[in-house]
C-alpha cells in the first residue's frame, strides 16, 4: 500500500515545474494520468541528446529528460484543442481529485477547462495552475522561464564569483526555480486535499515560480529586508557564516602536474571553529578576538580567509578529509557526476533505481528520494509509448467501448 492510493490526478502540465510535482504525488501512490498532446507528447520527450537507446545501440524516441520527470505516470493522448477533446477531459475529471496544469493565464477558460468550469462537475476538486508570475499581477500575461526566474527573482545576483574577482551573474546548474515549485506545488495539493477530505470541499491553488523563487532566497531574503543592505555574489562562500567555503588544497601525490584540488569546509559554529584549529596545527586562531566567535570572523574574513587558504594548501583532500570528519568539523568533496553515482553512500541510500524498460534492461535512472516505512513510494519507469494506456484508462475510467474509442481516435481526439 502506498500513501496516496485511491488518490487520481489528470495531470496536463509538462516539461518540469508541473511534472516535478505530479511525479512526486505518484511515487507517492497517486495515479496519475498523464495528458499528451496526440503526436507530439511532452516536449522533453524529445529534449536530447541524450536518448535511451534500444537493444541494438540506437536511439529511441525518449529523452532522458524525460525519463526523469515522468515515473509512475499513465500517459493519455487527448487534443485539448477540439472540442470532443474538451469533453473528454470534463468527462474524466468528474473522476478525478487533483488537475494540474501550467498553460498561460488564460487558456484554460478558452478551452472551458478553467477552475470555475470543473468546480461546477467536481465540487472536491484540487485545481492547480502553474505560471511563471501567477493569476494576478502586472506580469500575469508573461511566459515565464526557469532561467529568467532565476534573474528576475533575484538568484543570480547571488549566484557566482563576487565581481571584485571577475565574477558576474550566474544561473545553477539545474533549473531550481521549477523543481522549488513543483515541490510547493506537491506540498500545497497535499494540504488542499486535506481541506476537501475534511469538508468535501476543493480549491485552487495558484502557484507561480517566482513567488517561489522570491521565497527560496530565505536567510538573504530576511539579511535585505532586516538591514536594508543588498547583498551581492560571495562565490563559494557563505554571506553568514565563516569559515564556510571552498578551499583549494595540496594536489594528491600522483596528480598531473598542472592539477588542482578542492574540498568544502563548513564551519558552522564557534565549537567547530576550535576543532577545525586544532586539526590545522593553529589552535592559537580559535583564541585570537578576531576570530573566537563567527560574528567577528564574518567582520575579518578579509584577513583571516587569507590564512586558512596557505595552511589548506598544505594537505592534500585525501589527508584533510580523515581528519577533519574525524574531529567532527563539516566538510566534503566536490564530486562530478560519475563520483556521485559511485559513492558509497549514494548506493547504501538506494539512490539509483534499475528497472527493465522496453528499450533497455537494466536501465538506471535516479530514485526517489522519499523514504516511509510504512508506505514506501512505488517504483516504475516513465511510460515509454506516448499514449500508451490511452484505451485501458478510456475503458477503466469511463466505460468506453472499443467502438467508441475508434471513433475518437478517427477524430483526431486522442
Amino acid at each position: 500500500m502506498n500513501s496516496l492510493d485511491g488518490i487520481r490526478i489528470l495531470d496536463l502540465s509538462r516539461v518540469l515545474a508541473g511534472p516535478w510535482c505530479t511525479q512526486t504525488l505518484a511515487d507517492l501512490g497517486a495515479d496519475v494520468i498523464k495528458i499528451e498532446r496526440p503526436g507530439a507528447g511532452d516536449d522533453t520527450r524529445s529534449w536530447g541528446p541524450p536518448f535511451l537507446k534500444d537493444a541494438t545501440g540506437n536511439d529511441t524516441p525518449e529523452a532522458a529528460y524525460y525519463l526523469g520527470t515522468n515515473r509512475n505516470k499513465r500517459s493519455l493522448t487527448c487534443d485539448i484543442s477540439k472540442p470532443d477533446g474538451q469533453a473528454l477531459i470534463r468527462e474524466l475529471l468528474a473522476h478525478c481529485d487533483v488537475f494540474i496544469e501550467n498553460f498561460k493565464v488564460g487558456d484554460m477558460a478558452r478551452y472551458g477547462l478553467d477552475y470555475p468550469s470543473l468546480k461546477a462537475i467536481n465540487p472536491r476538486l484540487v485545481y492547480c495552475s502553474v505560471t511563471g508570475f501567477g493569476q494576478t499581477g502586472p506580469y500575469s500575461d508573461r511566459a515565464g522561464y526557469d532561467y529568467a526566474i532565476q534573474g528576475i527573482g533575484g538568484l543570480m545576483s547571488v549566484t557566482g564569483e563576487r565581481d571584485d574577482l571577475g565574477g558576474g551573474p550566474q544561473k545553477v546548474g539545474v533549473a531550481v526555480a521549477d523543481l522549488f515549485t513543483g515541490m510547493y506545488a506537491t506540498v500545497g495539493i497535499l494540504a488542499a486535499l486535506r481541506h476537501a477530505e475534511k469538508t468535501g470541499e476543493g480549491q485552487y491553488v495558484d502557484m507561480a515560480l517566482l513567488d517561489t523563487q522570491v521565497a527560496m532566497l530565505a536567510n538573504l531574503g530576511a539579511n535585505y529586508l532586516v538591514s536594508g543592505k543588498t547583498p551581492g555574489r560571495a562565490g563559494n562562500a557563505h554571506q553568514n557564516i565563516v569559515p564556510y567555503q571552498v578551499f583549494e588544497v595540496k594536489p594528491a601525490l600522483n596528480a598531473e602536474p598542472d592539477a588542482r584540488d578542492y574540498l568544502i569546509l563548513a564551519v558552522g559554529n564557534d565549537g567547530q571553529f576550535a576543532k577545525f584549529c586544532d586539526v590545522a596545527g593553529h589552535p592559537e586562531l580559535a583564541s585570537d578576538p578576531r576570530f573566537s566567535k563567527n560574528t567577528e570572523r564574518v567582520k575579518n574574513r578579509q584577513v583571516l580567509v587569507p590564512m586558512l587558504e596557505n595552511i589548506m594548501m598544505k594537505r592534500t583532500k585525501a589527508q584533510w578529509l580523515p581528519a577533519l570528519e574525524s574531529a567532527k568539523v563539516p566538510c566534503g568533496a566536490i564530486n562530478n557526476l560519475s563520483e556521485v553515482f559511485e559513492d558509497p553512500q549514494v548506493a547504501a541510500r538506494n539512490m539509483i533505481d534499475t528497472w527493465q524498460h522496453p528499450h533497455q534492461k537494466d536501465l538506471r535512472l535516479v530514485a526517489s528520494p522519499l523514504k516511509l516505512s510504512l508506505t514506501p513510494v512505488r517504483q516504475d519507469h516513465a511510460p515509454p509509448q506516448l499514449g500508451q494506456h490511452t484505451a485501458q484508462l478510456l475503458n477503466e475510467v469511463l466505460g468506453y467501448s472499443d467502438a467508441q474509442i475508434e471513433q475518437l481516435q478517427s477524430k483526431g481526439v486522442i
